[in-house]
């Protein structure tokens, strides 16, 4: 008999991956065997095969059909080899013009206003390379994504070329009606994650009159069209005593997820809030009664605390987030950051960066690795330096930094967060510098803390040294 591929499954394989199914709609490439591999070789429509177990267990899972001889899996579906390694995401920052001028933008170095911008034939040109480097989710943002002039186009082109746009970073300034229907007519539903700074304090954090209604009004706006929506909300001394507030207003309104993110000290915040950033310590301990707050209110959205803890409501359960590996879950060869690992990050100025995170410190610190206007994405993901670092596993990171290697928490901390590292150890070039975040968390007593406040739930990370 002839099969061929489903239309919705990819086959494709990369430099350290030898066969992978992409899932239409899923970011992550599924892996396979080398018999499944090899059968679905031949579901193109001209080999004629015959069914064994291998060929209906693939059947079974409706990623193979049969067809009449010469029936051929659509182009997106056909397989395809990179001579890359694999990198299934890109985070693209399509303009770092915005609408508003954030007091905490971490995306510069000072407070001046950004002004680059991807052109939309360059941004056309990049999608191209991101197609002939099988990456296949993006997530889009900014500054803000939707004062691109081009905004729309760029998500057709995305969708045009058998990619899909994962997530969309907004302010919700400019979410309409109209916008939304246009994003749904091409088949474009991502995740929106709208930044939204508290009940009384999102028009300061912001620097724009009325942007507190503007932003509610957006997000009930998206889940009213269906589109799930995730909060990123700022936290600082000014206006932590509104994060329950706050968390009630957006879990009636049918929020997906609310994610707290401590505002770091970053260039532009220190200039513009002095000392309201919140202590480490000063945060764990408001976060953790949040938390305990939060776990007896009934409420059902999920809540992501940075670097802190995530919890899960619905299943009765959190995470301790400075846990990277729980008991028996270690392992040398895990990626430094799995982030970073998974995604590739680019700038509005065309720097390929770790994390779109560490963008200003980056630039303040005089550090590129390549920019796409003169690079090519594939010559950046295959040597260099950028290469280099996104692939440092954690035995790099306990090689090259002596304290981290040597601390009994090392195995499930695994060095904490790359870019809190380069931020807080004397911004090591190397990249392996101590997340000194962790070294508090740990060193003084916050993971039992956080277990024994949270004990009616169930702990996803469980450690066994304290």
């Amino acid at each position: 008999m002839y099969l061929k591929l489903a239309d919705y499954v990819a086959l494709r394989s990369w430099k350290n991956v030898e066969y992978a199914l992409y899932i239409k709609g899923l970011p992550y490439a599924q892996p396979l065997t080398r018999k499944q591999a090899n059968v679905l070789l031949l579901c193109d429509g001209e080999h004629d095969i015959e069914a064994d177990e291998t060929v209906l267990g693939l059947a079974a899972r409706n990623l193979i059909f049969s067809c009449e001889k010469g029936d051929h899996p659509s182009a997106w579906s056909a397989y395809k080899k990179y001579e890359n390694p694999y990198f299934p995401k890109m985070n693209l920052m399509v303009t770092g013009k915005c609408n508003y001028n954030c007091l905490h933008c971490f995306n510069a170095a000072d407070n001046a206003p950004l002004m680059t911008e991807w052109s939309f034939e360059d941004l056309c040109d990049l999608f191209d390379q991101a197609q002939e480097c099988g990456i296949y989710a993006l997530t889009i943002t900014g500054g803000e994504p939707m004062a691109h002039k081009r905004f729309m186009d760029i998500l057709r082109e995305i969708h045009k070329r058998g990619m899909f746009v994962e997530e969309l970073n907004t302010n919700g300034y400019y979410l309409t009606q109209q916008i939304l229907d246009e994003m749904k007519g091409i088949g474009c539903h991502p995740l929106v994650k709208i930044s939204f700074d508290g009940i009384g304090f999102h028009d300061w954090m912001r620097n724009r009159k009325g942007a507190e209604k503007i932003t509610l009004d957006a997000m009930k706006l998206c889940i009213k069209n269906g589109f799930d929506v995730k909060s990123q909300t700022q936290v600082h001394r000014k206006n932590v005593q509104s994060m329950m507030p706050t968390a009630r207003v957006l879990c009636d309104m049918g929020v997906k997820e609310m994610r707290i993110i401590r505002t770091t000290e970053v260039p532009r915040w220190v200039l513009n809030a002095g000392d309201a950033c919140l202590g480490m310590e000063e945060y764990y301990e408001t976060m953790l009664a949040f938390a305990k707050e939060y776990q007896q209110s009934g409420m059902e959205m999920e809540i992501d605390i940075w670097q802190f803890l995530r919890l899960h409501p619905q299943s009765g359960s959190f995470r301790v987030v400075p846990v990277s590996c729980a008991d028996g879950e270690y392992r040398d060869t895990f990626p430094g950051c799995r982030g970073n690992r998974g995604m590739v990050a680019v700038t509005s100025s065309g720097e390929i960066v770790p994390c779109l995170q560490e963008s200003g410190l980056l630039q303040q610190l005089g550090i590129s690795f390549g920019n796409l206007h003169t690079d090519r994405l594939k010559d950046l993901l295959s040597s260099g330096q950028y290469l280099e670092n996104v692939c440092a596993t954690i035995g790099d990171v306990r090689k090259s930094n002596l304290k981290c290697g040597g601390c009994k928490w090392f195995e499930y901390c695994t060095g904490g967060c790359r870019a809190m590292g380069l931020l807080y150890s004397g911004a090591k070039k190397d990249f392996c510098g101590e997340d000194l975040t962790k070294c508090k968390f740990f060193e003084n007593g916050w993971y039992e803390r956080v277990r024994d406040t949270l004990a009616d739930w169930k702990n996803l990370s469980p450690v066994s040294i304290v």
